[in-house]
C-alpha cells in the first residue's frame, strides 16, 4: 500500500489538490501495478512564511515581485 506525502505551499484550490490526488494515484497505479484504493495520497500545505528558497520566505518573495507589477 503506497503512501505518498507531498509538501507544497498552501494557496491552490481544492479542485487543484483533487486533480493532483487522481493524478498521482493514476501514476502510482501505473508504475507500482497496484489498485487505485491502496493508494494513499496525502499533501502537507506549509503557509508562504514559513517556506524559504534561498535564505527568503516565500512570502517576502511574492510581495517584492508583487511590487514590480
Amino acid at each position: 500500500m503506497p503512501l505518498i506525502q507531498a509538501t507544497i505551499i498552501a494557496g491552490r484550490s481544492q479542485e487543484q489538490k483533487e486533480a493532483f490526488f487522481e493524478k498521482v494515484t493514476a501514476v502510482a497505479v501505473e508504475t507500482l501495478c497496484v489498485k487505485p484504493e491502496q493508494v494513499r495520497v496525502v499533501i502537507n500545505e506549509v503557509p508562504a512564511e514559513h517556506w524559504a528558497i534561498g535564505g527568503v520566505s516565500k512570502a517576502a518573495i511574492n510581495a517584492r515581485n508583487a511590487t514590480k507589477e
